[in-house]
C-alpha cells in the first residue's frame, strides 16, 4: 500500500503524518491502495510564502536557464514513465495500454512542447513607438483533476515554468499517486526551491485556500463546471486571473453524404471514442447527431460497436475500458441511466448495473440511448461515463441549432464528404475545438471551451499567454 503522507514545499519533502488521512481506493478492486495526507490552509500559506520568495529570483532567470530546466524535466520524466503509468492504472483504473501510451506520455508531450515553444517565444515585441513586454504573472495556483492526471498538470505546469512563474499545486485526492511521482521527477530534475510546491488534499479545503489566497496571482483549474464556479467566486475578491477547463457535452455531427462504409466508420469511431478512458473525458463526443433517414443504420452500427468493447480488469491486454474512478461516480452514472429511461429515451444497448461477470469494481456497461430529445437530461448534462445519446436531424441548419443548444461548448465533431458543408458546420459550432473527419489533437493546438466549458486556453504558444502579464513601454519619436 502506498503511503504518501508528505508535502513538497520549498524544495523539500515535509512530513504531514500529523494530518488527517485520505484513503485512495483502487476502482478495479474496491480495495484501499494507499493514503495521502489531507492538507490544511496553513500548509497552503507555507507553500505560498515559499513560492513568493522563489518568484523574486526565478522570474528573472533567462531563457536558457528555463530551457535547461525543462530539458532536465523531460529527461527524468521519460525515465519514470512506466512508474507513472502504473500509478495511473492503480489510482483511477485506466487500462495499462492507455495509461502507458497516452496518459503518461501526454504529460511528457506537454513538457516537450513547452520546451520547444520557449526556445523561440517572443517575450518582447518592438513596434514603431512602443515595446510589448510579456512578464511572468507571479505565484500560480494549479488545481488539477483525476481523469487525465498527468495531461492536466503538465499542460499547466510546463508553460508556468517556461514563462518564469512559481507554483502551488493541488492534485486530485482521487488520483494522488501519479502526482507524487511527478513531484519526485521535478525534484530530481533540480527545480529550484520554492518554484513548485505540492499540497495534497481536498477541493473545499486546499483548493479553496489556493483560490482565495491573496498572494496567488492566478488560478488555473480543470474540473467540473460547478467546482469551477466556486473557484471563480473564491478568486474574485483579489481580482485574480482565472483560467478554467470545465465540463463538456460535445456534439458529433455525422452527415448524410457519407458512403455506407464511411458512415459505418464515422459512427463506430464516435461510439468507440466515447468509451475511451471509460467515458471520463471532458471533450467526449457524447451527443451523436445522425440524419433521420439513416437512424436505424446508425443504431445497428452503434450496437455492434459497443457490444464488442471489452470492459474489465485494467491489467488485461485485451481490456479497452476499465472501471470509472469511484463508487460515487459509478452511482452518478447509474442515476443518469435511469433518468434516460424515465424520460422516454430508448436503449440501444447497455443499461444499468455492472457488465456480466464483473461483480467487483466500478465498471459500467457501454451504453447508448436513441430517440433522445434535446431537452432530455441525458442530452443536456455531462454524464462523464460511457453513455452515448443519439439524436436525429433533418438538415444541416437544424443539426447546428441542436448542437449549439447546450450550456457547454468544449469540443465538436463533424464527419462528411462535402468540404463546404463540413466547414460551414465547423465554423458555426460554438465550441473551442472542432474535429473534422476524425482529426485528433497533437498537443500544440489551443485547447479550451466556450460558455460553461470554461475560459482561457491551454497547450502550445497560446498556453503561454495565460501565465504572462502584458506591459506596454512607450517611446517618444
Amino acid at each position: 500500500m502506498r503511503d504518501y503522507r508528505q508535502f513538497y514545499i520549498n524544495g523539500k519533502w515535509q512530513s504531514a503524518e500529523d494530518r488527517e488521512v485520505i484513503k485512495v481506493i483502487n476502482p478495479a478492486t474496491e480495495d484501499v491502495a494507499g493514503q495521502v495526507a489531507a492538507g490544511q490552509p496553513s500548509d497552503v500559506d507555507t507553500a505560498v510564502k515559499a513560492a513568493c520568495t522563489a518568484f523574486k529570483s526565478f522570474s528573472q532567470t533567462d531563457r536558457q536557464t528555463r530551457v535547461d530546466l525543462l530539458s532536465r524535466i523531460c529527461e527524468v520524466y521519460k525515465k519514470r514513465s512506466d512508474d507513472m503509468a502504473a500509478a495511473i492504472t492503480e489510482e483511477m483504473g485506466a487500462p495499462q495500454w492507455l495509461a502507458s501510451d497516452y496518459q503518461a506520455k501526454s504529460g511528457y508531450g506537454h513538457f516537450k512542447t513547452a520546451l520547444n515553444v520557449l526556445k523561440d517565444f517572443q517575450f518582447d515585441k518592438t513596434y514603431a513607438n512602443h515595446t510589448e513586454r510579456y512578464e511572468p504573472i507571479g505565484v500560480c495556483g494549479l488545481i488539477t483533476p483525476w481523469n487525465w492526471p498527468m495531461n492536466q498538470i503538465a499542460c499547466k505546469l510546463a508553460p508556468a515554468l517556461a514563462t518564469g512563474n512559481t507554483v502551488v499545486w493541488k492534485p486530485s485526492e482521487e488520483a494522488p499517486f501519479s502526482a507524487q511521482i511527478l513531484m519526485e521527477v521535478l525534484d530530481e530534475a533540480g527545480v529550484p526551491a520554492g518554484v513548485v510546491n505540492m499540497i495534497q488534499g481536498d477541493g473545499p479545503t486546499v483548493g479553496s485556500a489556493i483560490s482565495k489566497h491573496p498572494d496567488i496571482a492566478m488560478v488555473s483549474f480543470t474540473g467540473s463546471t460547478r467546482a469551477g464556479t466556486e473557484v471563480a467566486k473564491d478568486a474574485a475578491d483579489d481580482i485574480k486571473r482565472v483560467t478554467q477547463e470545465l465540463g463538456g457535452k460535445s456534439a458529433n455531427i455525422i452527415l448524410d453524404d457519407l458512403s455506407t462504409e464511411q458512415f459505418a466508420k464515422a459512427v463506430a469511431g464516435g461510439a468507440k471514442a466515447l468509451c475511451l478512458n471509460s467515458g471520463q473525458n471532458c471533450n467526449a463526443p457524447s451527443r451523436m447527431f445522425v440524419p433521420i433517414a439513416r437512424q436505424q443504420e446508425a443504431e445497428d452500427i452503434i450496437k455492434k460497436t459497443l457490444e464488442k468493447i471489452h470492459v474489465g480488469d485494467p491489467g488485461s491486454e485485451t481490456t479497452f475500458s476499465g472501471p470509472v474512478v469511484s463508487k460515487t461516480q459509478w452511482q452518478r452514472i447509474q442515476d443518469y441511466l435511469q433518468k434516460g429511461v424515465d424520460e422516454g429515451a430508448r436503449l440501444i444497448t447497455g443499461g444499468s448495473g455492472q457488465p456480466a461477470g464483473l461483480d467487483k469494481g466500478y465498471y459500467v456497461k457501454p451504453t447508448a440511448f436513441t430517440d433522445v430529445k434535446n431537452d432530455m437530461t441525458i442530452a443536456r448534462e455531462e454524464i462523464f461515463g460511457p453513455v452515448l445519446t443519439v439524436l436525429t436531424y433533418e438538415n444541416d441548419d437544424e443539426a447546428i441549432e441542436l448542437a449549439n443548444d447546450n450550456a457547454y461548448g468544449l469540443s465538436g465533431y463533424v464527419s462528411g464528404v462535402d468540404e463546404d458543408r463540413v466547414n460551414h458546420i465547423a465554423n458555426n459550432l460554438r465550441a473551442g475545438v472542432i474535429h473534422i473527419n476524425g482529426a485528433t489533437m497533437q498537443g500544440t493546438e489551443p485547447f479550451g471551451g466556450y460558455k460553461h466549458s470554461g475560459n482561457g486556453r491551454e497547450r502550445g504558444e497560446s498556453g503561454f499567454y495565460e501565465y504572462l502579464e502584458t506591459k506596454a513601454i512607450l517611446r517618444k519619436d
